[in-house]
């Protein structure tokens, strides 16, 4: 038995501790939304879980489970605060690339308090400066999820040389502490309010070359963390990694409106009938099911041949890789549009405030806008590497 993945008695602890968790979520749901962040006590709830170790190292006290594992947890979390489970999937995957950072990094973030986390926002519009020992880093960078639960932040940006002011090629994350950055307050939005997703802004912090990450070294999976943690689940891609974050929460919620279906259902009327005796309502919903599952069972065979690989030390091939990254987008559309069919199926009363099918319709919407989720560029590249083309994206 592999002691790091989902049949591993530590991930079934992990999964039934998400469960266990869904009255709480449930209840703390409106206090999110309001507050426009995920509440202390639920932050508090996942650092006792241990859902925040799961993918850090063992040298830092975590569980370095498989990819699998994190995201399960995800989905369940989801089920009932999809805020909460998008805020628990973007912070905590930050210590897994906080290991894939010189290790120098992590003895600066943990060294103290192996529970501290990260935010981020990769997006690359960061202003670099090449300065002796590092870099000077400026800019304002939007949707950092999380924020305020935590003490550093990754940030994007690009590298200038001499013949290249911008060139993707030269893209890093660069980390940096609460004390070199600024949390301006500004989400406000319809869905995801509970994420607390606002800006950063940072005038010229120093960034010793040790905390920044090439984005390269991610998609060539050789970095400078693997000197030290040399486990399997930090040979995977960095953005195979990381896009889950962002789609896991939408399948959650998904099943969450369901949930929500199945018991508007036994009480609405359609006409002379109950909603739960309508055809059409049976059809959608076994059509909701079925697609949730073959979600999830498609996100769990990707991660299974990737982790497969690392573990036999075999590179992952890159046209599966292309694949992989289009299933992790496509989940963002197709769950928005089940959702609407659900909410358009439970009529009228699903546009009333306190609607949980509208409100979980506006969530997995508002997940759309993450650039992870963007279908098109990465069904553009799946179907060049198709025809025989080259493959274009290198955060694969």
């Amino acid at each position: 038995m592999n002691p790091y993945g989902l049949d591993s008695p530590r991930a079934k602890e992990l999964i039934a501790a998400a469960r266990a968790m869904a009255p709480a979520l449930r209840e703390r749901a409106a206090q999110c939304k309001a507050e426009r962040k995920v509440p202390a006590a639920t932050i508090a709830d996942f650092h006792r879980a241990g859902f925040f170790k799961i993918l850090q190292p063992e040298q830092w006290g975590g569980y370095a489970m498989d990819p699998q594992v994190f995201y399960t947890v995800g989905l369940e979390v989801a089920r009932h605060c999809m805020s909460s489970a998008w805020v628990l999937g973007v912070v905590a995957v930050h210590n897994w690339q906080l290991a894939v950072f010189d290790d120098r990094a992590a003895q600066d973030v943990w060294a103290d308090d192996p529970t501290v986390l990260i935010s981020s926002s990769y997006a690359p519009v960061g202003k670099v400066e090449v300065v002796d020992g590092g870099y000077r880093l400026s800019g304002q960078w939007s949707f950092s999820s999380g924020s305020e639960h935590c003490e550093w932040a990754f940030l994007g940006a690009v590298v200038p040389t001499p013949d290249a002011p911008f060139d993707m090629a030269n893209y890093r994350t660069f980390l940096v502490p609460r004390s070199d950055y600024e949390i301006v307050d500004n989400w406000d939005v319809v869905g995801l309010q509970g994420t607390g997703s606002h800006d950063i802004r940072v005038d010229k912090a120093f960034v010793p070359e040790h905390r920044t990450h090439k984005s390269m070294d991610g998609y060539l999976c050789d970095n400078p963390g693997n000197k030290v943690n040399t486990a399997p689940l930090y040979r995977m891609p960095f953005m195979q990694v990381f896009v889950r974050a962002v789609c896991t929460a939408s399948l959650g919620a998904l099943q969450g409106s369901l949930d929500s279906y199945i018991e508007v259902a036994k009480t609405r009327r359609v006409g002379p009938m109950k909603m739960s005796d309508d055809p059409f309502a049976r059809k959608l919903a076994a059509e909701v099911k079925a697609s949730i599952e073959e979600m999830k069972l498609t996100m769990v065979r990707n991660f299974d041949a990737m982790m497969d690989c690392n573990r036999a030390g075999e590179p992952i091939p890159v046209e599966d890789r292309v694949r992989y990254r289009y299933d992790s987008a496509v989940v963002a559309d197709r769950c928005v549009d089940l959702s609407g069919k659900m909410l358009k199926a439970a009529g009228s009363s699903g546009i009333r405030h306190g609607s949980e099918l509208l409100a979980r319709h506006l969530d997995i919407l508002a997940s759309q806008a993450h650039v992870a989720n963007h279908t098109n560029p990465f069904a553009i590249n799946m179907g060049g590497v198709l025809f025989g083309e080259d493959n274009l994206d290198f955060a694969v």
